[in-house]
């Protein structure tokens, strides 16, 4: 069963290269004057390993397992993906520059599947973001951060300052929405990372936390 479910995720990939995605606005927020030339994503920035609960729902394809994060140098993370039974499905290191396969289960040794990973935890582990332009609504601080064709809003709680959501735009359209759960500015409790151009959505859920 497990092997059907690598199989089918891997088809169901293929096929959501074909859709679309809509374009974003930033609605109900106010430009704003601040001093802030660089906020940053702290919470996958401690050495300590980030230990998850990890659900994967691809159209109809559904894999659970846990995944293992851990920041092996100052730009690089390790991360692993294993199964409920603790069997090793894929362990590569990754940066904002490079990406090492160290090891993929045969079933999802798919150059979409390989792909698919690499860009969403490339955009999740993204740590540093100059900022473009400043804004603000009722509950938070948003700062807009211009990289190419790529733009991040990163959306930060006004009361108590840590980090919220992120939204990854590309050529103005909404690509990934990535919402937390911290009590923490260096660990989210929760993650939920939802593509916006087609069906795939990752939920992280907190096992052991960073101190």
């Amino acid at each position: 069963m497990r092997l059907l479910q690598l199989r089918n995720l891997a088809y169901s990939l293929i096929f959501i290269l074909f859709t679309s995605c809509k374009t974003y606005k930033l609605n109900d927020a106010k430009p704003i004057s601040t001093s802030e030339k660089t906020v940053e994503n702290l919470y996958f920035s401690s050495n300590e390993d980030y230990v998850y609960k990890c659900q994967m729902d691809i159209y109809k394809n559904h894999v659970s397992g846990i995944l293992i994060i851990k920041k092996i140098n100052a730009a690089t993370h390790r991360v692993v993906l294993t199964s409920d039974f603790g069997n090793k499905l894929i362990d590569f290191e990754i940066s904002e520059e490079d990406f090492k396969l160290n090891y993929v289960l045969p079933d999802m040794d798919k150059k979409i599947v390989i792909n698919f990973l690499k860009n969403d935890f490339r955009e999740l582990l993204k740590q540093s973001y100059p900022v473009t332009e400043s804004f603000e609504n009722t509950t938070d601080y948003i700062y807009e951060s211009k990289s190419g064709k790529k733009v991040y809003y990163l959306f930060f709680n006004k009361d108590n300052r840590l980090l919220k959501q992120i939204v990854y735009t590309k050529n103005n359209k909404e690509k990934i929405d990535f919402t937390f759960d911290a009590k923490k500015h260096i660990f989210a409790d929760g993650l939920n990372l939802q593509h916006k151009d087609f069906k795939i959505n990752i939920k992280l859920f907190q096992i052991t936390e960073t101190e």
